[in-house]
Parts: structure tokens; C-alpha cells; sequence
């Protein structure tokens, strides 16, 4: 039955109102989508048995917590065929945020946070560049992040 939940306008507008801010309570999505709180909930259920719906997150301000540089790596792997061995290594990284297998220029794509450029190059030197199958890595150190937003799923 979940795997083949087909979503409609009312689960769209209950995840749109739920991405902005998880934490608002079924009540208050129910009174601004026009239906029960029950019928938030089990919505809701039927969503995350479904997959459509994964998990509730935290954002975290890492800067504020000591990780003020957030930088982009791009992975270029020895062959392709090592990409799951290379990625159990970097899931071991705790300040590895992001893991994306691509296509293009990089095998795999990373979002990263560290203290400072110093934590960066030990992270890189010492953890990155030690896991088997990594031939190189690009760094791109990011300035600012101008935009974080979910997809707008009613457009």
C-alpha cells in the first residue's frame, strides 16, 4: 500500500509547510491545509513509509560552532570500480557533510566543514587523500552560501 502512495495537492502543501519548518506542529499544518491534525499524522506516515519523506533534520549553523569554513571537494577516483570501497572510507570522515557520485569531471563531489584552513589541509592530507582509490582531489572553498532552500514542490 505505501510503496505505491500516490501524493496529491494536500500532501504537497503539507510538505511545503513542513520543509520551512519542520517542527511546526500538526495542528498548526492542519489549520493552514484545511484538515485534521489526524489527518496530517497519518499522511505524514504514509509518506515516510512510502519514502517520500526520509527524515527530520536540525539545520545547523556550523560557523557558530567553530566550523567556519565550508568547502566543496571534487574526487577523482583511480577507476570507477572503487567507488564503493572509497566511499565506506569517506563516510568514516565526520567533517564530510555531502557524498555525490557524478558524472563529469569528478567521480565524486563532497561538501565539507572544518575550523579553518589548517583543519582543511589535515582533513585532506591526512584522511582524504590516505583512502585507497582516490588518485586526486579539487578544492573549492566556499565565500558565502547565498541560498539553501527546499525544491518548491507546488510550481
Amino acid at each position: 500500500m505505501a510503496k505505491n502512495y500516490e501524493i496529491d495537492n494536500t500532501d504537497l502543501k503539507i510538505l511545503e509547510i513542513l520543509t520551512e519548518d519542520a517542527r511546526k506542529p500538526y495542528t498548526e499544518v492542519a489549520k493552514k491545509v484545511h484538515v485534521s491534525q489526524g489527518t496530517v499524522h497519518v499522511r505524514m506516515n504514509k509518506m515516510e513509509e512510502a519514502g517520500i519523506v526520509e527524515k527530520t533534520t536540525l539545520r545547523i549553523n556550523h560557523s557558530k560552532l567553530g566550523y567556519g569554513l565550508c568547502a566543496f571537494i571534487g574526487i577523482y577516483l583511480e577507476k570507477s570500480g572503487l567507488y564503493d570501497a572509497a566511499l565506506a572510507k569517506l563516510k568514516e570522515i565526520p567533517e564530510i557533510t555531502n557524498i555525490h557520485y557524478t558524472t563529469g569531471n569528478y567521480s565524486m563531489f563532497i561538501k565539507i566543514y572544518c575550523r579553518n584552513t589548517d583543519h582543511l589541509m589535515e582533513v585532506l592530507h591526512d584522511k582524504m587523500q590516505q583512502v585507497e582509490g582516490i588518485a586526486r582531489t579539487e578544492t573549492i572553498i566556499s565565500l558565502e552560501e547565498s541560498l539553501d532552500r527546499p525544491v518548491k514542490l507546488n510550481e
